[in-house]
């Protein structure tokens, strides 16, 4: 019998990053990008060229390699292929733990 533990909805958390939560949201952004490239079927040359970022950089972002690029970037990214951003900052309440950083895609 194979034994298993099941894991949250963080891969990063559960192998134990100290950065799981800005890894999650850079998979999250960098899942919406290749979904874009894919469904309009473009070649990554395409891609980096609208996205403006060089074309080794955006194959490796795709594939995972995405801790040198910065949330703010993906953001642009996204923008640049057409996605309205957002950022809405809600009012303080009353709590002992720190706020949290999510991404909705509507």
């Amino acid at each position: 019998m194979i034994e298993f533990e099941k894991g949250s909805t963080n891969v990063y958390a559960d192998l134990g990053f100290p950065d799981a939560e800005e890894m999650f949201r850079k998979a999250q952004l960098t899942n919406e990008i290749d979904k874009i490239i894919k469904t309009r079927r473009w070649s990554r040359r395409k891609a980096a060229e609208v996205v403006g970022i060089p074309q080794p950089e955006l194959s490796a972002m795709l594939r995972g390699h995405f801790r040198g690029i910065g949330e703010m970037k993906l953001l642009d990214c996204l923008a640049r292929l057409g996605r309205d951003i957002q950022i809405t900052i809600d009012p303080a309440r009353r709590r002992t733990t720190p706020g949290q950083v999510n991404v909705v895609f509507r």
